[in-house]
């Protein structure tokens, strides 16, 4: 098999491995081929596939929310659901990206904490513009229990 046909392989599985969160991130490196890693142990990758799966759920053409309603029920707390649904009722928007669009990518970056993990998710939109959210899971349930700018909205 040809080292091209490979990749596309190795991309394609990766794919479909973040698009199922099954532990992994994908990371770009310069001038190289793309490596893509994690581990379901980590709650930096867990965040981060959450992210790119339900992103890439929002952006299918053939979107019928059936898996962004499956992925918030996997990654996000049940009572914190919740909170977040009565929030986007509120404000007519998706609490999961604060916003009534989907953006073109996303990056995730650990804050760190003691008793929790605490990421910060930037959003890439159409026309390069940005936007912050701050993402808190448990480091025993690898659940999400908070997304949004803390101690705005309620949230």
């Amino acid at each position: 098999m040809n080292s091209k046909k490979a990749m596309r392989r190795t991309a394609l599985a990766a794919g479909l491995a973040l698009a199922l969160g099954l532990g992994v991130s994908a990371q770009a490196s310069a001038g190289g081929p793309r490596t893509v890693s994690g581990k379901p142990s980590d709650n930096i990758t867990r965040i981060a596939d959450f992210y790119g799966a339900y992103i890439d759920a929002e952006s299918d053409a053939d979107h019928s929310g059936r898996l962004t309603d499956e992925l918030r029920k996997y990654y996000i707390r049940a009572d914190y659901l919740k909170k977040l649904e009565a929030w986007e009722a509120r404000e007519h928007a998706d609490g999961v990206l604060e916003a009534q669009d989907t953006p073109v990518g996303w990056k995730v970056t650990d804050n760190g904490t003691a008793g929790y993990t605490e990421a910060r998710v930037t959003l890439i939109w159409a026309g390069g513009e940005t936007s912050k959210l701050v993402v808190d899971m448990t480091r025993t349930t690898h659940k999400i229990f908070h997304i949004g700018t803390k101690g705005i909205g309620g949230k």
